[in-house]
């Protein structure tokens, strides 16, 4: 184990707690828990997250009119 390892009782009621270190560093009142199959990821979630996405990926990719207009030629070609 690293570090920042902690090893965690799960309560009756399918709780656990987050070590106080760790609460802390991320300053989050809420998690997503993530099944990968062969372990679960616990990550902060914010209050917010739609809107902290907001811009994010500006200027990455065609815009969604470029994008719509490509889809539409495609479409037609594959009609033809």
């Amino acid at each position: 184990m690293s570090a920042t390892d902690h090893v965690m009782t799960v309560s009756q009621n399918g709780q656990v707690s987050i070590p106080a270190a760790t609460r802390a560093r991320w300053n989050a009142r809420r998690v997503i828990v993530v099944d990968l199959g062969d372990r679960v990821v616990m990550r902060p979630l914010s209050d917010h997250p739609v809107a902290e996405l907001e811009g994010k990926y500006k200027g990455h990719g065609p815009t969604s009119d470029r994008a719509r207009d490509q889809a539409r030629r495609a479409e037609a070609s594959r009609k033809r």
